[in-house]
């Protein structure tokens, strides 16, 4: 947790990230936070930043965002043309808050910007935004379905303006600059993080807090100038007998409390079965090296996040992932929360099951065993790629089964420039896809893969590219589209089998 400090400038408060529990936690969490305040702040203060020390809160999934100086120091989304740009902070079980943040339109000639609350994904939110329209309008959002609760005209869309959304049981309310805009009841989930959004728009932020509102989510505040952080010994993460809580040198079972948040919840083993409902977390880790894992690792549900050296969430290709997976290893009953870095590395064949990424970094998961390797997704599900889910580096042979994906670029690559090309192959069987989406799958026909795909259901668009035949390289340079669709050979389906809602 960062303290406060002295302000640099009078006219500016400095607020400092504060970390409190709504009245949605995990049922049987134990937890105790002593959270730090600067003095001007209130108990009821759940969080606040005005990035004057950097935006190292908030979780990135899409576009271009930095810290930049205007005036002070603002957090700016630069890419206008990205179709939805995103960053998160806070906590999952916030339930009845208020969240307000300044926000300035840089090009809102065809989108909108604005703040979120109760953010259960990368596309489901509560959220005021400025349009290109001209207006703050209050939303709900859902994947692909956006209902208005309200609008209100603004008079100057590219000047700084205050929005602010309560949420307060079912009751969602939004003010632009301290005037009421929208009241609506919401049907989404009623506890979530915050988040700054951006669609086809570029903006400005600054700002940023959050009050508990009710009796409910209240957070304990003291002006001391440490942070300490407690649990209960009986808030103890243990995992299955198929993953032994004991510690080694490449990971750790134990949810430990640390300075930045209290982590506690009791993981009991979940089935082991394909599992294709969105499981709620049991407890959080946070992982600051890459864990190894050789033989079999039941996670729980818990859900374990990227910290440290892995807590950028970054677009880089570079980067390290969450677990790596030794030949023949199996992962199952994890949830991947974010930042999630670059997710999984299969350094052989491997098999996930029931692994759910809330929102994916780079890449969800890297396959890169040999030419015989056979890899297995079963169950599970993926939200907030920009670009691709399952990258295929390797040799062998993919298959993605029981599987749900939402807000995605690609649900499939195999490697279109890679130094080193293979043969590769990927089954696609029952898995439902949820827009916003980019395409399904796609392979280098000139290497002879192949793609098999069957029972896909899209849902929140009339059409979508299932399979993409690219020639591919081994140069770095980018890959040539050649065709899309079924021919029979690279890209083997009925369209029987895919079906539009």
């Amino acid at each position: 947790m960062r303290h406060a400090m002295p302000s640099a400038s009078p006219s500016r408060r400095r607020r400092r990230l504060v970390v409190g529990f709504g009245a949605a936690g995990a049922a049987g969490a134990v937890t105790a936070l002593v959270a730090v305040l600067v003095p001007s702040a209130s108990a009821g203060t759940l969080f606040s930043d005005d990035f004057e020390s950097g935006a190292g809160n908030w979780s990135k999934s899409g576009g271009t965002w930095s810290v930049v100086s205007d005036g002070s120091k603002v957090y700016r989304q630069a890419k206008a043309d990205s179709e939805l740009a995103r960053v998160f902070a806070g906590e999952t079980s916030w339930a009845d808050y208020s969240v307000e943040a300044r926000v300035k339109g840089l090009d809102l000639s065809r989108g909108l910007a604005g703040v979120a609350a109760r953010a259960g994904g990368s596309s489901t939110m509560y959220r005021l935004v400025l349009t290109s329209a001209g207006s703050a309008e209050l939303q709900s959002v859902k994947g692909s379905t956006v209902t208005s609760l309200g609008s209100a005209t603004v008079n100057d869309p590219a000047a700084w303006h205050t929005l602010k959304v309560d949420v307060a049981g079912t009751t969602v309310t939004g003010y632009l600059d301290g005037a009421k805009v929208a009241s609506g009841t919401g049907s989404l989930a009623g506890a979530g993080r915050i988040g700054l959004v951006t669609s086809y728009a570029s903006a400005e932020f600054d700002d940023v807090s959050v009050a508990a509102l009710g009796a409910g989510a209240t957070s304990s505040a003291t002006a001391s100038p440490t942070a300490t952080a407690t649990a209960s010994p009986t808030a103890t993460a243990t995992a299955s007998p198929t993953a032994t809580a004991t510690a080694s040198p490449t990971a750790t079972r134990t949810a430990t409390a640390t300075p930045t948040a209290t982590r506690t919840a009791t993981a009991t083993p979940t089935a082991t079965s394909a599992s294709t409902a969105w499981p709620s977390a049991t407890g959080e880790k946070a992982v600051t090296a890459t864990i190894a894992v050789s033989g079999t690792l039941d996670g729980g549900n818990v859900r374990y996040f990227g910290s440290g050296d892995l807590g950028s969430d970054s677009q880089d290709e570079s980067q390290d992932p969450i677990f790596k997976l030794a030949d023949g290893a199996v992962l199952k009953n994890v949830v991947l929360g974010a930042p999630a870095a670059d997710g999984i590395h299969c350094s052989g064949s491997c098999t996930l099951i029931n692994v759910w990424w809330e929102n994916v970094g780079e890449d969800a998961a890297t396959f890169k065993g040999g030419t015989s390797a056979t890899y297995t997704v079963d169950g599970g599900g993926a939200k907030g790629a920009d670009d691709k889910v399952f990258q295929h580096n390797g040799g062998g042979t993919l298959t993605i089964r029981n599987f749900q994906v939402e807000d995605f670029g690609k649900l499939y690559r195999s490697c279109g420039n890679c130094s080193a090309q293979h043969k590769r192959a990927v089954v696609v069987q029952n898995v439902v896809a949820t827009a916003p989406a980019g395409s399904l799958v796609g392979i280098n026909a000139n290497y002879g893969d192949t793609a098999t795909i069957s029972k896909v259901t899209v849902v929140g668009k009339k059409s979508l590219d299932i399979c993409v035949t690219f020639t591919g390289n081994s140069s770095g340079k980018e890959p040539t589209k050649i065709g899309t669709g079924a021919d029979g050979v690279n890209c083997v389906y009925d369209e029987s089998d895919i079906t539009f809602k």
